[in-house]
């Protein structure tokens, strides 16, 4: 069945009118008729609902079954230094059909992208609009929050928001390491449900960053003995995480 998230509530007869873009893919391109199911998610939860009618507006109302919510046990935000041309999209795509809750771009020393401030509105709208498809295409209960770029010292203010902060670190790779999922286990043992995880943008992080992150109380993390790339690292992580605790 069909997914589409709505912010407007039921009313009090469980119907809801649903309209603009979502109405339109409903009418005109699934070519839905009235009495066929679709997916409605409203505040976290999955209805099955009939259609009512198809125009411009579709009304549907609730039937008396949910779905399951397909969340990860813990929220994991992704901050990713800002990275060249589309990989941004590309991270908030995957990373969305991956489990992310949310996805931070921010002005790494080593970024050498530029966010034109006068198009930083078009830039996220674009970005959730991804991030919306597809978690709908992914069956998700939630859509990714997608944040405005910050500085540095605006990602430094915000790690007391997590109960843990994982940066990976190259130089971590190099010699004796514990092994990633053994820190994860150690944090998620200790029942910490939100994690923030710092990646760079090509070129990596450089020194002075990374201490200035561990400083601030996050964790160096290897992603094993091979480079990745910064829209592959990521998506790596979530994996991971993904298999470690679901």
């Amino acid at each position: 069945m069909q997914r589409y998230f709505v912010d407007d509530p039921f009313n009090e007869q469980k119907q809801l009118t649903i309209v603009g873009e979502a109405a339109r893919h409903i009418s005109k391109v699934m070519r839905m008729q009235k009495g066929e199911h679709i997916i409605v998610v409203q505040d976290g939860i999955a209805y099955v609902c009939t259609i009512l009618s198809v125009g411009q507006e579709v009304i549907v109302e609730q039937t008396e079954e949910t779905i399951p919510s397909p969340e990860m046990p813990i929220q994991v935000d992704i901050a990713c230094g800002l990275p060249k041309g589309d990989k941004l999209e590309f991270i908030a795509q995957k990373g969305t059909e991956l489990g992310m809750h949310g996805l931070i771009p921010f002005a790494a020393e080593r970024s050498i992208v530029k966010w034109d401030h006068q198009k930083i509105g078009r830039k996220m709208e674009r970005l959730s609009k991804i991030a919306q498809e597809a978690a709908e295409q992914s069956h998700r209960t939630f859509v990714p929050i997608i944040s405005p770029p910050l500085s540095f010292q605006q990602l430094l203010e915000k790690f007391p928001d997590y109960d843990a902060v994982f940066v990976a670190d190259e130089e971590e790779a190099k010699g004796e390491h514990t092994r990633f999922a053994d820190k994860l286990k150690k944090v998620y043992d200790k029942e910490s449900k939100s994690i923030l995880f710092i990646f760079g943008p090509e070129g990596g992080l450089s020194r002075k960053e990374v201490e200035a992150f561990k400083e601030k109380g996050a964790i160096p993390v290897a992603l094993g003995p091979r480079i990745l790339r910064a829209e592959t690292a990521p998506l790596y992580v979530l994996s991971a995480i993904s298999y470690e605790f679901e």
